[in-house]
């Protein structure tokens, strides 16, 4: 039998006492194959220190068992559980995660997109920042691979995990009505992205079931960047009328918000209370604690990367399937009643 390096699948198929075809089928996870058999073959390769070489089995079955990731930016805090469970879920069934971050570029989003396709990667999981539309729809589907994409419901033939940010936004903003506010702000992304769409949603439904007219100057959207939230921020609080509450309506756009608000002179809840999405060391231990829409991220990525593993595999319907995962409000201390 050969030794170390040179160990081949024949050495383990004689180990286990199986055939190499039944090797074969193991490594390449085919339920077909009964456990006892499984459990005799990895206890084979384990014993014997074998590594099967994923080059040649890459070349021969056209698949590398390598996942591309893109998201918007990876420092992110909020962003490490959603890569650190689809990671553990793609590690478990075999794959390797190719991780990258696009940092909010539409440009660089392309050419990531174009470097995963070249890596030939099995399949791809999408935090996307370019919108949505016919053009992109198409270069997507060049791409031909499997995608999910996060947070997003579009493309339509793809499928999709998101957070239901209609319903958090509409508690959060009932919560700032209920207290008495009336000038309301929300800063999110473009209208046409899931995310904002849907905070808009829950945000004029909260103000319709109070018979209060939402201010449309006090809505701000186009980007979810925390440059953006501090230039949007810096400009209500210089307007004649500035709001009495902000919600801050994109994962990075928090600290942007705090940062306009100190340079502000302004205290937090006693001239202008605040909101955020996603939960993060920065609202836990501001002072006070920020209040904010959390959903569970490790979730989303466990939910993302079982899409992707049952598309890859043949196992998944030929519909889209779009999963909603739900939401809460984190009530801390960082709203009062309007001064």
């Amino acid at each position: 039998m050969s030794k170390g390096p040179n160990l081949t699948i024949r050495d383990v198929a004689q180990s286990a006492g199986v055939s190499v075809g039944t090797v074969s089928r193991v490594l390449n996870r085919n339920e077909t194959v009964r456990a006892e058999i499984r459990d005799r073959v990895h206890r084979a390769i384990e014993t014997l220190g074998f590594s099967p070489n994923y080059v040649a089995q890459s070349m021969r079955s056209r698949t590398t068992r390598t996942v591309g990731c893109i998201i918007r930016e990876i420092s992110i805090p909020p962003l490490a559980a959603f890569v650190r469970a689809a990671h553990d879920v793609l590690h478990e069934a075999g794959y390797a995660l190719l991780l990258t971050n696009s940092e909010g570029d539409i440009e660089r989003e392309r050419e990531l997109l174009k470097r995963l396709s070249r890596r030939q990667a099995d399949g791809m999981m999408l935090g996307l920042y370019t919108p949505s539309d016919a053009e992109f729809d198409d270069f997507l589907l060049t791409l031909n691979v499997p995608i999910v994409v996060v947070d997003r419901d579009t493309p339509a033939w793809a499928d999709a995990v998101m957070a239901d940010h209609h319903h958090s936004t509409q508690i959060m903003t009932d919560h700032l009505l209920t207290l008495g506010h009336r000038r309301i702000a929300i800063l999110t992304g473009r209208e046409d992205m899931f995310p904002a769409r849907e905070r808009l949603r829950g945000y004029h439904a909260a103000h319709a079931a109070h018979g209060v007219a939402a201010d449309p100057l006090l809505m701000r959207t186009g980007s979810f960047l925390a440059n953006s939230g501090f230039s949007a921020m810096s400009e209500l609080l210089g307007s004649r009328q500035r709001p009495t509450a902000v919600i801050a309506g994109g994962i990075d756009m928090l600290s942007g918000v705090l940062k306009a608000i100190r340079l502000n002179d302004l205290a937090v809840p006693r001239d202008i209370s605040v909101l955020g999405t996603g939960d993060s060391s920065l609202a836990e231990l501001y002072d006070p604690p920020i209040s904010v829409e959390r959903w569970d991220q490790g979730e989303v990525g466990r939910v993302a990367a079982g899409l992707l593993l049952d598309r890859i595999s043949g196992h998944a319907p030929r519909a889209p399937r779009h999963v909603l995962l739900p939401t809460e409000f984190v009530l801390r201390q960082s709203t009062a009643p309007p001064g």
